[in-house]
């Protein structure tokens, strides 16, 4: 099944940018996705073409317009049914590893890419949209976003990768931060790789790595350390044990 890509954008050049290189290019030209980008001015009525107008309430920047998205956003789902539809948005969710592989085991994914002050409000009323964002920073538009969006689904599609458990053991995968890596030389700088990464003993290789993935992320990301403290010991039923009253 070929992961499909269709970004409505204002500017359909920026794709598949990047990901027209390396793994994610070569899985590209092998189809194990496709990107087909829409214009979202293609959808504007008057001679003008316009996509935006000013915020109703007064004022800077401007608003996309929710008839023109609703009609890009009826015109991409008719052509390619079942794919979720996305919005980037700093107003959005914040998007998380399991959102990811989630999307990368589906069919594909619509992206609404904003620009300006962002969308009229009643296009999420009117159409299902998942707002998401990509961390708390604001781009000058939704297409970097929706290109990193992309880049985090696609390395995990069947065959992107060159080994299978290559993304298996990676940040927040199991909610914690990475450990460390090394490589050669064993010195450089007058730093030496740690011991036990050369001692060939692959049960004290597991637990130092585990104990540097939790140290890490306590001191660098206390916000996913207390949620993975949470989720270790909460009971296997799932439910949170009842405080003592």
């Amino acid at each position: 099944m070929t992961f499909t890509a269709v970004p409505l954008t204002l500017y359909p050049d920026m794709f598949p940018g990047p990901l027209g290189h390396s793994m994610a290019g070569r899985a590209l030209e092998a189809g194990v996705w496709s990107c087909g980008p829409v214009q979202i001015r293609d959808f504007a009525t008057d001679r003008h073409r316009t996509v935006d107008d000013t915020p109703a309430g007064g004022g800077a920047g401007m608003v996309l317009k929710a008839d023109v998205l609703a009609a890009a956003v009826d015109h991409a789902s008719a052509a390619h049914p079942g794919l979720p539809i996305l919005a980037m948005t700093p107003r959005g969710t914040p998007v998380t590893q399991a959102r990811v592989r989630a999307l990368a085991e589906g069919p594909g994914a619509i992206i609404l890419c904003g620009r300006f002050e962002g969308f009229d409000e009643r296009i999420f009323d009117a159409r299902a949209i998942e707002q998401v964002s990509m961390g708390d920073i604001i781009l000058s538009g939704g297409e970097m976003a929706a290109l990193l969006l992309l880049d985090a689904c696609i390395r995990l599609l069947p065959g992107v990768m060159g080994a299978s458990s290559s993304g298996d053991d990676e940040s927040f995968e199991d909610g914690l931060l990475e450990y460390p890596h090394y490589t050669r030389p064993v010195t450089w700088e007058g730093r030496t790789i740690p011991e036990v990464l050369r001692s060939g003993d692959h049960a004290k290789i597991a637990a130092w790595r585990k104990q540097r993935a939790e140290e890490d992320t306590r001191l660098r990301r206390p916000d996913l350390w207390e949620r993975h403290v949470d989720a270790r010991d909460r009971p296997a039923s799932g439910a949170r044990r009842k405080e003592k009253e």
